[in-house]
């Protein structure tokens, strides 16, 4: 019965209010963001979105380690990468204004693709050394006063729910810029909606964000360790299943 209940309420009501709220929000990303700059425009109107995405969903969330977190310093947030609502857990619940380093296929996305670029998130391009170092400097200027950057160093979301490997492109842009790098921990969104399929099963979210590493007196040798112990501090707030 509650599957029944759970399918009828995700295709009547959450599917058509979720595509009105997305058109909403990205159109207005992309006109004030224009028009304003979209330091405001590209963070609080998706914020708001991703919250109430979270709340439309059933899903009880719960996040922790706030106080650990200046809003007028910049960051960069890695997280694990459990499945599609870590983008609107974070987006609604970290509280810090974030740009996303995104995948760039995803800037073909209607909507969506064009409210990203104005709003001045950052596409990765991996076709070639020089695409890379283009992403690197276009991540650099939009890290400035009290703006932040959100990666996922695993690149992919899982497929078990475990971690997988982390790749190093955070890390090195953290430590270019001497930028103190934050772990967080995501646990839920597996569950809720898994991989590569578009069965929602509401459930708990939660996200919680552990204490920022600086990075100010660290060398490219030191760059497997801040991997290895970054990696640690999210597996260690990993629900059990999920280790």
């Amino acid at each position: 019965m509650k599957r029944i209940f759970v399918f009828l309420y995700q295709w009547i009501i959450l599917t058509p209010i979720f595509t009105v709220l997305t058109i909403i929000t990205t159109s207005i990303m992309i006109i004030f963001s224009s028009i304003f700059g979209n330091k405001f425009w590209g963070y609080y109107p998706p914020k708001w979105w991703a919250r109430l995405t979270c709340w439309l969903a059933l899903c009880r969330v719960k996040s922790s380690g706030h106080e650990n977190l200046d809003r007028n310093t910049s960051y960069v947030f890695i997280a694990n990468h459990q499945g599609a609502f870590d983008i609107f857990l974070v987006y609604g619940f970290l509280n810090q204004n974030i740009k996303w380093v995104q995948k760039a296929s995803l800037r073909k996305v209607p909507f969506a693709g064009k409210a990203s670029e104005i709003a001045g998130h950052v596409f990765v391009d991996n076709t070639s050394i020089a695409s890379r170092r283009d992403t690197i400097i276009k991540a650099k200027k939009e890290i400035v006063g009290g703006v932040s950057m959100m990666m996922f160093p695993e690149g992919a979301r899982t497929k078990n729910g475990k971690l997988s490997p982390f790749r190093r492109g955070a890390y090195r842009i953290a430590m270019d810029m001497k930028l103190p790098i934050v772990p967080i921990t995501i646990n839920g969104p597996f569950d809720v909606l898994k991989v590569n399929t578009l069965r929602l099963n509401p459930g708990k979210l939660e996200l919680i964000i552990h204490k920022p590493i600086s990075t100010n007196n660290l060398e490219h040798k030191d760059l497997r360790n801040l991997i290895d112990q970054t990696r640690d501090i999210i597996h260690s707030r990993l629900w059990e299943k999920y280790k």
